[in-house]
Formats: C-alpha cells, structure tokens, sequence
C-alpha cells in the first residue's frame, strides 16, 4: 500500500509550529518549509547545547519568536498576528526524570500550556486543522505485552507520563467543546486532534536522559555509556516516521474535517521493531566505530518497563505506515552525528538533514 501523500496540502499554507527549536519541531520546521509551507515557530531557547536549531541556523530558513506556552496572552498574541492555518503543537517538557524535580513546571507546561494553545485557536479566522504532539507514555501502563491502542485509558505513573494523558483529555475537551464536530463548517472550521509516538531518534537531538544522545556524547569522550534499564522496550522510530505521521494527520484533517480527529498512534510494526535497550546501545556502538555501557547502580525514579503501541487505526484509516526498520533509522541517525562529529558548518549539515528526509519521502 502506498501511504497517503500529503506534499501537496501544505504549499503556500501558513503554519505555526511550538517549540520549533527542539529536536524534532527542528526537523518539522525544515520538512514544512521544504514543502512550501510559509513556516512560523514559537519557542523557548533550545533545550540543549549543543542544538540542533543551531547547528543547522534554523532562523535561517524559518522565523521564529521566543514565546513561553505559559504565558497565555503573549501566545495569543503571537497566534492572532500570525492567523495560521495549521498548527502543530510540539512544545513541552519533554523527559521523564526532570519531571520527578519538578512535577509544576512540567504539569503547568505541558496541560495549562496546551490549554493555553487551544483557547488561542478558538480566536483565528483562518484556522483549519490543530495537531496536538502528545507522547506514547499518555496511557495507563500496564506493562502489557501488546501495543495501547488509541481507545485505552490515559494514566500515567510519573509526573511527565501523567501530564501528557491530561493534555490528551484537555485537547479532548477543548474539540468537544469549542469545535464540535456538528458546527463544522457551519460556526467553525477547525478540526483538532493528536498524535501520539514513540521514542523519536536522529540526528541532532542533544537532550539530556535520552539514550542515543547520551550514548553519542560518551563514545564521543572515549567513555563507557551510563543505562540504568538495559532491558527496557520502547517503540524505537526515526523523528522522520513520527513526523509523517502529524503531517498526513494535518493533511487529513484539513482535506476531512472532524471524521480524523481525535487521538492516533504512530509507532513502528511490532512484529520487527522490539528492541531494549542494551541492542540498542550495542548497535550504536557498532556503528559509530566503538563504546560500550555501564548499568548504573543504585534506585533510579520509575519508568516503564515495557511499552507498545499499536499503529493499525493510523495504517487503515489515515494511509500512514511506518516505512524504516530500527536498524535503518540507526544507520541515517548515525551518518548526521558522524557529519557533526566531522565538524561541517550550518549548510552542510542543514542539507544532509533535507537530504534525508528527501530519501525517507522517497522510501515506499
């Protein structure tokens, strides 16, 4: 099956993109813009540095704001002066271990700052579509051995996982009560829903408490990796997959209205895709030329053992399908941070990454 081509659906549309200096809002910045999409961001400064914001001098090509998702009337105004089409919402706290230090501020950003984000789109004339960026630890984790599917309840152990489920039932509320499927098209125009993904690996992504960066600053050093569950499973994806995903969604709903809103899963297959954690690291070691890790002992603040999704709703209803194995999205991952390690300048790295999406496009 051919997945759905949303190419076409952005060109000369204006979007506004939270949290477009972070990893992955980099990446859909550069894709939207390469698509011929008039591109705004808003964000706080990049969350690491290095960045990959930086490295690549997004403000080059995209322009962009310093706006605290926080502070409601400042991002309304932001919003109202720009009036986009589309919105892609991408700005939050975004780690699980930072949460347990401080639960409020990731509570206040990630439910009052989406919150925050839909009630200024209750005010744009020309809005069409809203993607809300949640995460694959909004639901209530069982450490069941299948993959949640979108209809599960939302839960959430940690502060972070917790946050994100309350975002999830706050863009719930927020569709139903503000852009309810029976007005569209005739009070509104505006159809809402999120996306929910795995752990996003590529290139350019520095956070701290992530398990490819960290394992590219230690092998950079010369040092062994720190892991603390080295049997853990995760949904691995390249940042490419999961970002197709909130394109075709934002395609849809412009082309559908209401009949795609609501939550959907974009995870890799689960038949090819399991990993823990120690393969992982062993096969970044691999391909980066060598390193090895260290557990590190000691009690360390829950996290989910194990965690699936389930992404056939997004496979028969969006046209979406995961399109590189974890071995694949390594490989690319790998080539950027060797092209970073190697020191090239802006241009040359912004290139390879439009490079590889162009190559992701391309993949059928």
């Amino acid at each position: 099956m051919q997945p759905f081509d949303f190419s076409r659906h952005y060109v000369g549309r204006r979007v506004l993109v939270t949290g477009h200096s972070g990893f992955k809002g980099t990446w859909l910045s550069l894709w939207l813009d390469r698509l011929g999409a008039t591109v705004r961001g808003l964000s706080l400064d990049p969350p690491s540095s290095p960045s990959m914001a930086e490295l690549v001098d997004l403000p080059a090509v995209v322009p962009g704001s310093r706006c605290d998702i926080r502070n409601a009337a400042a991002l309304a105004d932001e919003l109202i002066a720009f009036d986009p089409e589309v919105v892609f919402h991408l700005a939050a706290q975004p780690l699980v271990r930072p949460s347990y230090d401080d639960p409020l501020a990731t509570f206040d950003t990630n439910v009052m700052g989406t919150a925050n984000v839909l009630n200024a789109c209750r005010r744009l004339p020309a809005l069409r579509a809203v993607v809300i960026v949640t995460s694959d630890k909004c639901y209530q984790n069982n450490e069941w051995c299948w993959g949640y599917r979108e209809s599960d309840p939302m839960g959430g152990h940690d502060p972070y996982s917790a946050s994100k489920g309350c975002a999830e039932l706050v863009t719930s509320s927020f569709a139903k009560s503000f852009f309810p499927a029976a007005d569209y098209d005739k009070v509104h125009h505006v159809a809402v829903a999120s996306g929910r993904a795995g752990n996003a690996i590529g290139g350019g992504d520095f956070g701290c408490y992530r398990l490819l960066p960290d394992c590219i600053r230690a092998f950079a050093a010369g040092n062994p990796v720190k892991i603390r569950f080295p049997e853990a499973v995760r949904p691995w994806q390249h940042v490419l997959e999961c970002l197709s995903g909130y394109l075709t969604l934002g395609a849809r709903l412009l082309d559908d209205g209401p009949t795609v809103a609501g939550g959907w899963n974009f995870a890799p297959l689960p038949t090819v895709d399991i990993w823990d954690v120690r393969r992982m690291v062993s096969t970044v070691a691999t391909l980066w030329g060598g390193g090895h890790c260290l557990v590190e002992p000691g009690d360390h603040p829950h996290e989910a053992g194990l965690l699936r999704l389930d992404c056939s709703k997004a496979m028969q209803h969006l046209g979406w399908r995961p399109r590189y194995d974890v071995e694949t999205a390594l490989r690319a991952t790998m080539r950027w941070y060797r092209a970073w390690k190697d020191r090239v300048g802006c241009e040359a790295l912004r290139s390879l990454t439009l490079e590889q999406i162009k190559a992701y496009e391309e993949t059928v």
